[in-house]
């Protein structure tokens, strides 16, 4: 079977641990929300990298953890995107929020998962819903 979740390096050694359990949780949450995967790519990069990204595509000059490109797919509720996430910046917010590499890392590529089902963070109410979300999927992620 192919898999449909890739996970990839960019300008950083990074290398993901227990990739398939990752693998399995990701996909596991996917379906239980109903939707279906084209295909995902995490790519983990630097900061600098990541900037970049954000200046080229969104115009935006700062710093994020996460960056999700979505694209069309011709499927209802089917999921098909790259998501670039800053391991620097992901390091940075795991100590600025009292929380391991890990937790911070799982609950940053969940997010992006979320934003491509509709989830959004733009407000105080969306933030919350967002962040509920990413609560229940870190428990699903310590189940596993």
């Amino acid at each position: 079977m192919e898999k449909v979740i890739s996970f990839f390096s960019e300008e950083t050694s990074f290398l993901l641990d227990n990739e398939d359990s990752i693998y399995d949780w990701i996909l596991n949450f996917i379906k239980d929300k109903g939707y279906k995967i084209y295909e995902i790519n995490y790519i983990f990069c630097s900061d600098d990298y990541l900037l970049g990204l954000n200046r080229e595509y969104l115009d935006h000059d700062y710093y994020t953890d996460i960056l999700t490109f979505p694209y069309e797919v011709p499927l209802e509720k089917t999921l098909f995107s790259d998501i670039y996430i800053s391991v620097d910046r992901v390091k940075a917010n795991a100590d600025e929020f009292h929380s391991s590499f890990e937790d911070e890392l799982h609950r940053v590529m969940i997010h992006g998962i979320l934003h491509l089902m509709g989830f959004d963070d733009h407000n105080d109410e969306d933030r919350k819903k967002m962040r509920d979300e990413e609560s229940k999927a870190l428990l699903l992620r310590r189940m596993v």
